[in-house]
């Protein structure tokens, strides 16, 4: 019998910056659960970084929650940043044209304070 997928988030805060440390997998079952705990740190942010380095899956629902964040955090004048994503993340960036978005810091795995 198969384990239900589950996801899970790790906010780590620094001042004005905030990582999200995200687990699982990001589907429509657990998108809103994203954007409802990174909404509640972007005011008063310079920056956030969502960490993906363990997200095992996203579908289009992950993708639109943090298409979400990212509108949300340029309104808020706080820079946004995916960090550490799988290649099956990036296809998914890239089949969606969001992939120079995103690119620079996921490919290079920006350092974190």
């Amino acid at each position: 019998m198969a384990q239900p997928v589950s996801f899970s988030i790790r906010p780590q805060h620094h001042g004005e910056i905030a990582i999200f440390y995200c687990v699982g997998s990001l589907t429509a079952e657990h998108s809103g659960v994203l954007k409802d705990e990174v909404k509640k740190w972007i005011a008063g942010r310079k920056r956030i970084a969502i960490d993906l380095r363990e997200v095992e899956r996203m579908d289009s629902a992950g993708l639109g929650a943090i298409v979400g964040l990212y509108i949300s955090s340029k309104k808020q004048n706080c820079e946004f940043e995916l960090v550490n994503y799988s290649e099956s993340i990036r296809d998914l960036l890239g089949m969606s044209h969001l992939l120079h978005v995103f690119e620079a810091c996921g490919r290079s795995g920006t350092r974190m304070p």
